[in-house]
């Protein structure tokens, strides 16, 4: 069996060959100084947000008290503080996390936890919470099918 023994100028090839191009990295470094000082500027010149889709008519709302342990257990109470729906451990962890984010805002913004918020239904379909005490709507779209059903029924 031979032995391969590699040169020191092999290696110097090999790590050569192995590096990034100049221009590309300088190319890379130029678009992400672009991309910052642009999130810089509409950030510190307070710039409306876009691409957001127009708010419809709300079509349905309720009002309701979240409440929601670590453990994944949440209750969901009407305005009166009647329950409407309630979820063992494991089974509302969604509601308990919108419920944890809604407290962690309201703590943020100086606001007392607790209240009500408006689950709504817009037209179009959207679905959405709404904070009156912080003046905060946000869109529940994204967080699957199976978790906005459990808000959906609430308005039917």
């Amino acid at each position: 069996m031979e032995a391969h023994v590699l040169s020191e100028t092999t290696l110097m090839t090999v790590k050569r060959d192995e590096r990034i191009p100049t221009a590309l990295l300088r190319g890379v470094l130029v678009l992400l100084a672009l991309i910052l000082s642009l999130v810089a500027y509409a950030r510190l010149t307070d710039r409306p947000l876009e691409a957001q889709p127009p708010d419809g008519a709300i079509t349905a709302e309720r009002l309701v008290h979240l409440q929601g342990t670590v453990a994944g257990a949440a209750r969901i109470l009407g305005e009166d503080g009647a329950p409407i729906i309630e979820y063992a451990p494991g089974e509302g962890g969604f509601v308990s996390t919108i419920d944890r984010v809604i407290r962690r805002e309201r703590l943020r913004n100086g606001v007392v936890p607790g209240g009500l918020v408006h689950i709504r239904l817009r037209e179009g379909g959207r679905l959405s919470i709404f904070d009156p005490s912080i003046d905060r709507e946000s869109e529940l779209e994204a967080f699957g099918r199976d978790n906005i059903a459990k808000f959906e029924a609430l308005l039917q």
